[in-house]
């Protein structure tokens, strides 16, 4: 990576380092939902009125989150993905090595860390989806940016085809005892056997988890692999525009901002709206919360990378703390499940059910802190995260040199 990010200039923030910042920020925000799934039975994640707290504050964050951050941070980050996978490629090309041993490289460990993450810690994995939407993204690597947008467009509204089908099977009468499992509100035995389970020990809830998604990263492919495969273009896009190194002047990052919140955002609060007034039920999530967010989740995410880009103050200490989590995103992603599984599992401290969803943020704020205060003093000793490290050597089949402070 680059050194310290130059002072701004008409430019906007530094350019790899602008990279760095994003991701900061986009692997503190997928927590704000991530949470959820970590704390709460499955449903909550999406139906506020599953379990958790549906009214007043309860209720607000709900809002907050479904307005700002619900697929907007996922989304965000890959799009970086595919932006920094194009520069992995390109850096092998440029020092003469075979690019497609380099990335099938790494999207294979990655694959395996995905799958270890996955059975051994939390169902809610999604390192494993990358890596698997990642192979196939390599192919399309040489499109020009005018068909990569294309292409995610067209990705884009396949997804909206496939999401739109479980509202007509809501509408159908169709699967409701499964679909209320997951975004409806469970009968009460339901929430009951969650509850029992993640209270329970390790080895119960290991056994439970290997039997429900031991195969799941090949069904997830096949529905949200169009939407993802999508953003990793947008991303490929995004860089190549310079959007995402920081080089679009700040006039440019402040229309595009507006432009892309002035289309997305109404049709949010629109759609919030028409869920709460329809007090969660199960066709207003299925409609309103799954499948007509889709088309609004890209304008929002590229709204959401000019404003990180334009607050982004080169220099500045929490900027500098912000990069420094993003480099050492993969290390954080895993640590912070290892947290939260110790946190609400009954293999830990068995929080799981016991706070609303409001409560639920003081433990989300705790570990931003957390993840801020330790990634900067430690890459200014080592050139990468722990994870990071350990990957870096694994794809490249010989341990890298980890001493030695990183640039941020």
């Amino acid at each position: 990576m680059s050194a310290a990010p130059p002072p701004e200039d008409a430019r906007g923030p530094g350019r790899l380092a602008a990279l760095d910042v994003v991701r900061g920020v986009a692997l503190l925000g997928i927590l704000l939902l991530n949470i959820a799934s970590f704390a709460l039975p499955e449903a909550a994640y999406l139906n506020p009125r599953a379990y958790g707290g549906w009214h007043g504050a309860d209720l607000t964050a709900w809002l907050i989150n479904f307005l700002l951050f619900d697929g907007k941070m996922r989304g965000l980050f890959s799009f970086l993905f595919g932006a920094s996978m194009l520069l992995v490629i390109e850096r092998a090309e440029a020092c003469g090595e075979s690019a497609a041993k380099v990335h099938y490289r790494r999207m294979l460990w990655l694959l395996a860390f995905g799958l270890a993450h996955l059975w051994l810690v939390w169902h809610g994995d999604i390192l494993s989806h990358y890596a698997l939407v990642g192979m196939i993204a390599f192919g399309l690597r040489n499109l020009p940016t005018a068909r990569l947008l294309a292409l995610g467009i067209t990705l884009i509204c396949v997804t909206l085809v496939f999401f739109a089908t479980v509202p007509i099977a809501v509408h159908h009468g169709q699967d409701l005892a499964a679909l209320n499992r997951t975004i409806g509100v469970p009968a009460p035995a339901e929430i009951a056997r969650e509850l029992t389970l993640y209270r329970s020990d390790y080895p119960a809830i290991l056994r439970t988890r290997l039997a429900e998604h031991a195969v799941t990263p090949l069904p997830m492919l096949w529905f949200y692999g169009p939407e993802t495969l999508a953003y990793m273009l947008f991303g490929m896009a995004a860089l190549r525009s310079g959007l995402l190194r920081g080089e679009w002047p700040r006039a440019r990052y402040r229309r595009w901002l507006w432009i892309c919140w002035g289309i997305a955002l109404p049709g949010y609060i629109a759609l919030a709206v028409y869920i709460v007034r329809a007090q969660f039920s199960l066709f207003s999530v299925a409609l309103g919360s799954w499948t007509l967010t889709a088309p609004l989740r890209p304008p929002m995410i590229v709204g959401w990378a000019c404003l990180i880009l334009l607050l982004a103050r080169p220099g500045g200490a929490l900027t500098e703390r912000l990069a420094a989590a993003g480099r050492t995103a993969f290390t954080n992603y895993l640590l912070t499940s290892l947290i939260c599984t110790m946190l609400f599992y009954g293999y830990g401290l068995g929080w799981f059910g016991h706070l609303s969803r409001w409560q639920l943020y003081p433990v989300v704020f705790a570990i931003w802190g957390l993840i801020l205060l330790w990634s900067k003093p430690w890459l200014a000793r080592f050139r990468f995260g722990p994870f990071e490290w350990l990957w870096r050597s694994l794809a490249r089949w010989r341990w890298q040199q980890l001493r030695g402070a990183a640039s941020v």
